[in-house]
């Protein structure tokens, strides 16, 4: 990197030190540097799925390992997953136009009555950052809600949140009201926020408890792992 960001034109360097560049950006949050390097690689004829993966993707596995370790923190892991979203935006149509296929899809939302979403917000961007495709219910969530969520998108994946202890038992309603609708086994059901732990979320029937966004991110590419797998077997 060079001591005055004045003095790096992206368009000079070539498409590994360009990929590393963004990467490096994207760590630091750089949104408007991100979508200009997102922007000379599609120039340069890369496609857009390349991109995703190797600049951006990359990018946000190594923010999300530094988050899992404690180099980083909440505020920067937001910061890179804003810059991330930057360069998403200017990919997504163009993804949509080649049909590449996400990784796997979510529907995540925090329960009813709990209004917290930095959690879940650092959730949805990590699994952009990871390839996926996520549908973001938002805040405040009744069952109703994420049953009809279900229905329409159809996911591999199922999220909920919570930050109170007073709406962490809505977790189980939700899913007693799949376990009675038959829908349970279709989804695999993880859940997360600050009180919740391991013994809580197999008490209420959840597949796995993630501690924090990048264990969810880990945790739901095991999960395609393994459904990729049982396909090919």
């Amino acid at each position: 990197m060079s001591d005055d960001d004045g003095d790096l034109d992206l368009r000079e360097l070539d498409d590994d030190e360009l990929v590393k560049q963004i990467q490096d950006d994207l760590y630091d949050g750089l949104k408007d540097e991100v979508c200009e390097g997102v922007e000379i690689l599609l120039e340069r004829g890369w496609e857009p799925y390349r991109v995703l993966t190797e600049a951006l993707v990359g990018g946000m596995s190594i923010v999300g390992v530094d988050f899992r370790d404690g180099i980083l923190f909440v505020p920067e892991v937001l910061l890179a997953a804003n810059a991330m979203k930057g360069g998403m935006a200017i990919l997504r149509p163009l993804l949509a136009e080649t049909g590449a296929p996400p990784v796997g899809k979510m529907v995540i939302g925090t329960v009813k009555g709990d209004i917290h979403d930095i959690g879940k917000n650092l959730v949805s961007m990590m699994m952009e950052g990871a390839g996926f495709e996520v549908v973001d219910l938002g805040i405040n969530v009744d069952v109703d809600k994420y049953l009809a969520a279900l229905e329409e998108h159809k996911p591999d994946i199922f999220g909920m949140s919570a930050l109170l202890t007073t709406t962490m038992p809505y977790m189980k309603v939700v899913i007693d009201t799949m376990v009675e609708q038959g829908i349970r086994e279709d989804y695999k059901v993880l859940v997360g926020g600050a009180p919740l732990n391991e013994q809580f979320a197999e008490a209420i029937g959840a597949d796995s408890y993630c501690r924090d966004a990048a264990v969810a991110v880990d945790t739901a590419k095991a999960i395609m792992a393994r459904k990729h797998n049982q396909r090919s077997a």
